[in-house]
Protein backbone atom coordinates (compact mmCIF):
# COMPACT_ATOMS: atom_id res chain seq x y z
CA UNK A 1 0.00 0.00 0.00
CA UNK A 2 2.83 2.35 0.87
CA UNK A 3 4.56 1.72 -2.46
CA UNK A 4 1.31 2.40 -4.34
CA UNK A 5 0.87 5.77 -2.58
CA UNK A 6 4.46 6.81 -3.35
CA UNK A 7 3.95 5.95 -7.03
CA UNK A 8 0.72 7.99 -7.04
CA UNK A 9 2.51 10.99 -5.52
CA UNK A 10 5.36 10.69 -8.03
CA UNK A 11 2.90 10.51 -10.91
CA UNK A 12 1.00 13.52 -9.55
CA UNK A 13 4.20 15.57 -9.21
CA UNK A 14 5.32 14.57 -12.71
CA UNK A 15 1.94 15.53 -14.20
CA UNK A 16 1.77 18.85 -12.37
CA UNK A 17 5.38 19.60 -13.38
CA UNK A 18 4.59 18.85 -17.01
CA UNK A 19 1.53 21.13 -16.97
CA UNK A 20 3.45 23.91 -15.22
CA UNK A 21 6.34 23.74 -17.68
CA UNK A 22 3.94 23.73 -20.64
CA UNK A 23 2.17 26.83 -19.32
CA UNK A 24 5.48 28.64 -18.78
CA UNK A 25 6.53 27.83 -22.35
CA UNK A 26 3.13 28.99 -23.60
CA UNK A 27 3.43 32.34 -21.80
CA UNK A 28 6.89 33.00 -23.22
CA UNK A 29 5.82 31.96 -26.73
CA UNK A 30 2.86 34.35 -26.54
CA UNK A 31 5.08 37.20 -25.37
CA UNK A 32 7.57 36.52 -28.15
CA UNK A 33 4.84 36.43 -30.82
CA UNK A 34 3.30 39.69 -29.63
CA UNK A 35 6.69 41.43 -29.71
CA UNK A 36 7.35 40.11 -33.23
CA UNK A 37 3.97 41.31 -34.44
CA UNK A 38 4.50 44.78 -32.99
CA UNK A 39 7.92 45.00 -34.63
CA UNK A 40 7.10 43.65 -38.10
CA UNK A 41 3.43 44.51 -38.59
CA UNK A 42 2.67 47.42 -40.91
CA UNK A 43 1.53 50.56 -39.11
CA UNK A 44 -2.17 51.14 -38.91
CA UNK A 45 -3.51 53.67 -41.40
CA UNK A 46 -4.49 56.98 -39.89
CA UNK A 47 -8.22 57.23 -39.49
CA UNK A 48 -9.72 60.46 -40.78
CA UNK A 49 -11.40 62.72 -38.29
CA UNK A 50 -15.14 62.30 -38.29
CA UNK A 51 -16.94 65.34 -39.55
CA UNK A 52 -20.42 66.06 -38.30
CA UNK A 53 -23.07 65.38 -40.89
CA UNK A 54 -25.19 68.22 -42.08
CA UNK A 55 -28.68 67.99 -40.67
CA UNK A 56 -31.46 68.17 -43.25
CA UNK A 57 -33.20 71.48 -43.06
CA UNK A 58 -36.91 71.56 -42.40
CA UNK A 59 -39.05 73.68 -44.65
CA UNK A 60 -39.39 77.22 -43.40
CA UNK A 61 -43.17 77.13 -43.38
CA UNK A 62 -45.88 74.49 -43.48
CA UNK A 63 -48.96 75.16 -45.53
CA UNK A 64 -52.16 75.56 -43.48
CA UNK A 65 -53.86 72.42 -44.85
CA UNK A 66 -50.94 70.23 -43.75
CA UNK A 67 -50.82 71.87 -40.31
CA UNK A 68 -54.55 71.28 -39.85
CA UNK A 69 -54.22 67.61 -40.90
CA UNK A 70 -51.40 67.14 -38.40
CA UNK A 71 -53.45 68.72 -35.60
CA UNK A 72 -56.42 66.46 -36.36
CA UNK A 73 -54.20 63.37 -36.48
CA UNK A 74 -52.65 64.23 -33.11
CA UNK A 75 -56.05 64.83 -31.54
CA UNK A 76 -57.36 61.53 -32.94
CA UNK A 77 -54.30 59.63 -31.65
CA UNK A 78 -54.62 61.13 -28.18
CA UNK A 79 -58.34 60.32 -28.08
CA UNK A 80 -57.64 56.65 -28.87
CA UNK A 81 -54.70 56.28 -26.47
CA UNK A 82 -55.97 57.91 -23.30
CA UNK A 83 -54.68 56.38 -20.09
Amino acid sequence: MNELMSQAVELMIAGMGFVFSFLVILVFATLLMSKLIVRFAPPEPATPAKTPRAKPKAPASVDPDTAEAIKKAIAQYRARHKK
